[in-house]
């Protein structure tokens, strides 16, 4: 089924092609046959917020299709981004479990496909089927470690060129263990969401990015991103 967006939808959590591939949705025919009865399908446009930070929690989003940011922002108007979510992930979690106000804004960066779980009928389905609960606490403890990485990126790292060069092969750590020779990334964040990652300022973050490229570290076309010396990327971090 197409959306407005142009999204191929899959409706059904039970015939989903990709769900094997996904931490929370790889569950006994009995739980999806359960998670869909208590799910609602969604499409989204580019720029459309899930939920805001501080706002009282309704219940957790899946991310089936899409990407979004999340981040967090002071009385002052400064902003930090603290991850980027892919498909697959559960948004909401730790709001929706303890009960409390989402801890951050949810906004997608492109047109997205999302499965709304009420917090009632949720909690519900996590104790009847404890595999689910057992798929939440893994991507809990993943969001925990990928706030320890962010800490540490921002921290530890001595100037602005390492956080950058630190979340360049972040982005493509896959690429880079799988050993892909022509490495090339799709960035859908601009400059000033980058400066926002890593603490830093938009002017700067477009310096380095002309830099990067006058060294012969990456390449950019668009939105796509070519890594053409990671060995010099990666000693960035180490110097």
């Amino acid at each position: 089924m197409r959306s407005p967006y142009g999204l191929d939808i899959m409706d059904n959590c039970t015939t989903c092609p990709v769900r094997e591939d996904r931490l929370f949705c790889n569950l006994p025919k009995a739980a999806v046959e359960s998670l869909q009865s208590i799910k609602s399908t969604s499409t989204y446009p580019k720029g459309a917020m899930l939920f805001v930070e501080g706002q009282e929690s309704r219940g957790a989003f899946i991310l089936c299709k899409g990407k979004a940011k999340l981040y967090t922002s002071s009385a002052e108007g400064k902003t930090i981004i603290l991850r980027i979510a892919l498909p697959g992930e559960v948004l909401g979690l730790t709001s929706t479990i303890s009960n409390r106000p989402y801890e951050a804004t949810v906004e997608l960066l492109e047109p997205s496909q999302v499965n709304f779980l009420p917090k009632a009928e949720f909690l519900k389905f996590l104790s009847q089927h404890g595999d689910a609960s057992m798929h939440v606490a893994q991507q809990l403890s993943a969001n925990c470690a990928g706030a320890y990485e962010e800490i540490r990126c921002l921290g530890l790292s001595a100037s602005a060129a390492e956080k950058l060069a630190r979340i360049i092969l972040t982005w493509a750590a896959h690429e880079i263990r799988s050993g892909q020779k022509d490495i090339r990334i799709t960035v859908s964040l601009t400059h000033e969401e980058i400066a926002q990652m890593i603490g830093s300022s938009r002017e700067t973050v477009t310096r380095l990015f002309s830099d990067f490229r006058r060294k012969h570290l990456i390449a950019t076309k668009g939105s796509t991103l070519f890594l053409k010396d990671v060995p010099a990327l990666q000693r960035i971090l180490v110097q």
